[in-house]
């Protein structure tokens, strides 16, 4: 597993202009072009540092067999747009409040490592199932 010296993992900055939030359009997009990262192959490889994980017959799961982390890039273009629905949440109790708009969402995306190379089809705004843009304020953010 990559973990980052503030023992945070699976989580990347991205440039500045990466992101675009017009929030009171209901529009947003991520957009990041050859991120560098590891392919681990699979979530027990990144868990244990490549070393996959033994069968446990008392378990139900198989053995997972070590996989060694390759270099990649990974590039993805991701857009919510448009309002379905909106729901605003304000909880006192919680210290939680927050607006949150249903809007349609597409993501292209594609990943590279050295002989492969992986890109999905065409975004189909159709093919959205759920999809959430929320501003929310909580904790000692609550005000």
């Amino acid at each position: 597993m990559h973990i980052d010296s503030n023992d945070v993992f699976w989580m990347t900055p991205v440039e500045h202009d990466a992101v675009q939030v017009e929030f009171d359009e209901a529009r947003a997009r991520l957009k990041v072009d050859k991120l560098r990262v590891f392919d681990d192959h699979d979530l027990a490889n990144s868990l244990t540092l490549g070393m996959g994980l033994p069968g446990d017959p008392g378990f139900p799961y198989p053995a997972i067999a070590p996989k060694a982390p390759v270099r990649a890039t990974v590039s993805f273009d991701v857009e919510w747009r448009g309002i379905a629905d909106m729901a605003e949440i304000h909880n006192s109790a919680q210290t939680f409040k927050g607006t949150f708009y249903s809007t349609g969402t597409t993501i292209k995306w594609s990943a590279e490592q050295p002989g492969f190379r992986f890109e999905s089809e065409t975004p189909d705004p159709g093919r959205n199932l759920i999809s959430v843009l929320g501003r929310e304020q909580n904790g000692v953010f609550f005000t």
